[in-house]
């Protein structure tokens, strides 16, 4: 029993360990924006678009899963991911703004290899415990943002350099990744039974399910709220009137709280016989955290902060969870993720850009925000269906075969 333990132990270290490389590459370019953008000329809405460009990217992965005939063993899904995500954070540390673009999308491609590989790997691995494992894992996502916001600014001016030097030391902890998953993959080289998680048949039924995609907008929707939230909040922060490294421990506090918010999830979960109260609950606290961090006093913002990021988190951590829990197995969870987090991160990736394009036009917050408080309302629609227990991906069940006269029984 205590060998079991400690595999189990193991593998979620494992997980959580490339979990932390998912989200820095763009968390900790918000607290560093301003500066971004004053250094190379950037408009607001070319400066969303450094956030942007990698979201886009985020689901590239999944969309491309659909016309795979096999898909790679997830452990060597995981080590591309991670070398590709070094190759990119050291793209954008070239002195021009092109190698800025370029790195981020390599960054945004790498970051999409992991986000579809590793609910698949926690439906394969853990069936019996995918609500508590998603839970860790988006705490250790949600974790790594926060960490990677919070000392973005305070590791600049310490060591007195430009906002090149924090984006470049994400490298270390995504080249560690990539080294402790390295020997997994050789073992899940060729030889190892692949699974056909990406299958032409499976991708077909998971992609005629209207389940799948509810399940996909409802992914979409709250991953758009939060990349405003990394995007923008920091200058929103700063145009109240709040000191930028202020700024920044205020995007830690909302990411922080987001990991709060995925670990209370499954005790949440416990207590309903569906996800849908979930959904209610979380939307309305995102709505009050929403129009407090935009229009109450500045001085309250944490708390406000501390609303949304827990709202948040909750969300997130059911958008993950809904991947394994409604999927037939773990082939059509492979797909399932491939999908929701291909078109739903190019849903998510509208948002940075229109929340800039609109302070553009508006000179102002007001509109921007307004906008942000109907999405979020309309986040609901989405998530109650598909918080309905069900499932996606069951095979046709096969026609009994006739029998005719000349036949035996």
């Amino acid at each position: 029993m205590s060998e079991r333990r400690g595999a189990f132990v193991l593998q979620i270290l494992l997980i959580v360990l490339v979990a932390v490389n998912l989200r820095p590459a763009l968390a900790s370019v918000g607290p560093l924006l301003t500066e971004i953008r004053d250094d190379l000329g950037l408009s607001n809405t070319g400066a969303g678009a450094v956030t942007t460009l990698p979201l886009a990217f985020f689901g590239a992965y999944g969309l491309l899963a659909a016309f795979l005939r096999r898909a790679p063993r997830g452990e060597t899904l995981l080590v591309t991911a991670m070398g590709l995500l070094v190759a990119g954070l050291l793209l954008r540390l070239a002195p021009s703004t092109a190698a800025l673009f370029a790195g981020s999308l390599v960054a945004g491609i790498a970051i999409s290899i992991g986000n579809v590989a590793i609910p698949a790997i926690i439906k394969r691995d853990h069936p019996g415990s995918i609500t508590t494992v998603t839970a860790i894992y988006t705490v250790a996502v949600t974790t790594g943002a926060a960490v990677s916001s919070g000392i973005a600014v305070p590791v600049q001016r310490a060591l007195d350099a430009s906002w090149r030097l924090p984006l470049g030391l994400l490298v270390i902890p995504a080249v560690l990744a990539a080294l402790v998953w390295l020997p997994r993959a050789r073992r899940a080289a060729p030889g190892t039974p692949v699974p056909a998680g990406a299958s032409r048949q499976v991708a077909a039924r998971v992609w005629r399910s209207g389940l799948a995609w509810q399940m996909t907008v409802f992914m979409g929707v709250q991953s758009l709220l939060n990349y405003v939230v990394l995007g923008w909040l920091p200058t929103i922060c700063q145009d109240r009137g709040m000191a930028e490294t202020s700024a920044g421990y205020v995007l830690a506090l909302s990411a922080l709280f987001q990991a709060v918010g995925s670990l209370s999830m499954p005790t949440l979960a416990r207590r309903a016989r569906d996800q849908r109260p979930i959904v209610v609950l979380a939307v309305a606290l995102c709505l009050v955290g929403f129009a407090g961090i935009a229009w109450a006093p500045i001085g309250s913002v944490w708390l406000w902060t501390v609303v949304l990021g827990f709202a948040q988190g909750v969300l997130f951590a059911t958008a993950l969870a809904l991947l394994g829990l409604r999927a037939h197995d773990a082939q059509v969870a492979a797909q399932l993720s491939g999908m929701a987090q291909g078109v739903g991160y190019l849903i998510a990736a509208l948002g940075p850009l229109l929340v800039g394009a609109l302070h553009d036009v508006t000179d102002g917050w007001t509109v921007p925000m307004t906008v942000v408080l109907a999405i979020t309302a309309g986040l609901a629609l989405p998530g109650m269906a598909a918080a309905r227990d069900r499932t996606v991906g069951a095979p046709a069940p096969a026609e009994p075969a006739r029998v005719t006269s000349g036949e035996t029984r």
